[in-house]
């Protein structure tokens, strides 16, 4: 049997691109596992159904089902992923632990600002106070991500020479701002980001994502 994710069907098309059922989607193209999508309309509140409330405690996709064990949370979901299928993730304990840290790094270092600043660019003037706020933002931000630079100076993946879970997260956290200027001043953050998303798995999980949702050809780029 496949396993059922639910995510996305149609989504605010600012956002599109940026939903975080992708990471899933991109984590189950590169294990090769059988699967299905189930998309959601979320501007007709799909979402708010009570259906999707007992799967989703938040109200919150993605949400994968595997054979009636349901899981949600993204960074839950991939790892648990990696675990089932032994790729994407070190088989020694301490080579896991790291992989595990960068995992968190990303959601819990990175990802805060630069999602903030994020919506804020997307919504602009529909975001009162966004424009005296993302200068503190990117100050945030860029603790981070010149920790990043310095992190990427030796090793081309986060933990050493091979892509693991942990850089699928930290690519999708960093797309976030993608073509917000954020990420001019770090050059091998940005030549990381682009080497990942080099990968066939995510221009397979790109196409689908485009297709299912009806938008233009590389509107989620």
């Amino acid at each position: 049997m496949s396993l059922t994710l639910y995510g996305f069907g149609r989504v605010n098309s600012k956002v599109v691109g940026l939903t975080r059922d992708l990471r899933v989607l991109w984590m189950l193209e590169e294990t090769g596992l059988p699967y299905q999508v189930r998309g959601l309309d979320h501007p007709a509140g799909e979402f708010r159904s009570e259906e999707f409330r007992r799967l989703s405690p938040f109200s919150q996709a993605p949400v994968l089902d595997d054979e009636g064990f349901v899981l949600t949370e993204t960074g839950a979901v991939v790892l648990y992923l990696a675990e089932k299928t032994g790729k994407l993730m070190p088989a020694d304990l301490k080579g896991r632990a790291q992989v595990t840290r960068w995992c968190f790094a990303a959601l819990n270092t990175l990802e805060p600002p630069l999602f903030q600043i994020a919506m804020i660019d997307l919504f602009g003037a529909e975001d009162p106070t966004g424009a005296q706020r993302r200068p503190g933002l990117v100050e945030w931000a860029d603790r981070g991500l010149s920790g990043l630079e310095d992190w990427l100076k030796e090793r081309p993946y986060l933990t050493g020479e091979e892509f693991t879970v942990a850089d699928l997260l930290m690519t999708t956290v960093l797309r976030e701002v993608r073509h917000g200027g954020v990420l001019e001043r770090y050059p091998r953050v940005s030549a990381y980001r682009e080497r990942c998303e080099a990968r066939p798995s995510w221009q397979r999980t790109l196409d689908a994502y485009e297709q299912r949702l009806g938008v233009a050809a590389g509107s989620a780029r």
